[in-house]
């Protein structure tokens, strides 16, 4: 298979070492390597993203612009087949082939304040780098990847054609996500009031979808671009939040580990906001801790539903793991509720001694 595919690019695989690479979950990807070159290869996963083509028509449009209106930026692209294409396509999977950026790495969790720091701010500087592109050329890669009114309705659904069992076990996390539904009302307010804007989002924000330098642990570009699609900023910000707050992960059964640390909130804020500040909107501005709320609260959605639903869509190793997954980001939404007075106090503090100019009203 990997002779096939390289074949296409023009390189002998014969000359390469070909091993898999990264933690990704979705797609299946390998390093392939030699002395003098390396690259990614990676498989994309058709059962997510339906219609490959769609992530290699939005990733040429969005180098195209970046090539014109920032040549020295940093994007990851897809390098051409012999013909020119983005793709491979090869007994119905389909392949592309990266640059290997020397000198970097990622991480799988953020340990350090310098890391969330590091990592917002290229998310940050991504979305406001194409600020000028026109969303509406993109494609949807994955419909309705964070449309919250849609995963209200899957819930209530579930809720009436889930097992009695599922029910009764899953009551609590059901009470307290009923107790939420504020967070879904707040976001069809805000979206009927305009006051978000449709822009060039990311929308997997996680740690290891950033690349740093080896010697410095700066950051230097974003990665893993097929759900780059039309969004609002408050994808990306509350994924950071949901993802890097906490050193356990949605993983985690003993509640007692999962924890808020503000001083990584401090971090995404400032990393983000020295990029976006000047963007945003001072609708946008007053939404950045709503951002977390969510996404937080989505996603206890998604595994809560999958719970009652018979664990259809999510991975499971064993019985209630869905449901211990809803617990777990069921904890976390309420521990950063619970942080809220805290989080509006350090942005005060980042803006007054940091000189990140935050438009008022």
């Amino acid at each position: 298979m990997f002779q096939k595919v390289l074949d296409v690019y023009g390189l002998d695989s014969k000359e390469f070492t070909v091993e898999p690479f990264g933690s990704g979950l979705i797609n299946h990807t390998w390093k392939v390597s030699n002395a003098e070159k390396a690259y990614v290869l990676q498989r994309i996963n058709i059962n997510v993203f339906k219609s490959p083509g769609d992530i290699a028509h939005n990733l040429l449009l969005l180098k195209r612009h970046l090539d014109l209106t920032a040549p020295k930026y940093l994007f990851v692209a897809p390098i051409d087949t012999v013909n020119g294409d983005q793709l491979v396509e090869l007994e119905g999977d389909f392949y592309r082939l990266f640059p290997f950026v020397k000198g970097s790495h990622s991480l799988d969790s953020v340990t350090k304040s310098e890391e969330a720091y590091h990592a917002a701010k290229q998310f940050g500087k991504f979305t406001r780098m194409l600020d000028a592109f026109d969303v509406k050329k993109l494609k949807p890669t994955i419909s309705d990847f964070h449309n919250l009114p849609l995963r209200v309705e899957q819930f209530k659904q579930a809720l009436k054609t889930a097992a009695d069992d599922r029910l009764k076990r899953a009551a609590w996390a059901i009470e307290e996500t009923v107790r939420h539904l504020d967070i879904a009302v707040d976001y069809q307010r805000i979206t009927e009031e305009g006051n978000l804007t449709n822009r060039v989002i990311h929308h997997d924000t996680k740690i290891s979808n950033v690349l740093l330098s080896e010697g410095t642990g700066v950051g230097l570009c974003v990665i893993d671009l097929d759900t780059v699609m039309p969004g609002y900023f408050i994808s990306d910000v509350g994924d950071m939040m949901r993802t890097y707050l906490s050193e356990a992960n949605e993983e985690e059964t003993n509640l007692n580990r999962v924890q808020v640390r503000v001083e990584i909130f401090s971090a995404i804020y400032k990393g983000y906001m020295e990029e976006m500040h000047r963007i945003l909107s001072v609708a946008e501005d007053k939404l950045f801790v709503y951002s977390g709320k969510f996404m937080i609260y989505m996603q206890a959605l998604r595994f809560l539903t999958d719970f009652l639903n018979g664990d259809v869509y999510y991975k499971t190793t064993y019985p209630e793991q869905n449901l211990k997954r809803a617990l777990n980001q069921i904890d976390l939404l309420n521990k950063y509720i619970a942080a809220e007075p805290e989080f509006n106090e350090a942005i005060k503090a980042i803006d007054l001694k940091k000189g990140i100019e935050i438009k008022t009203v």
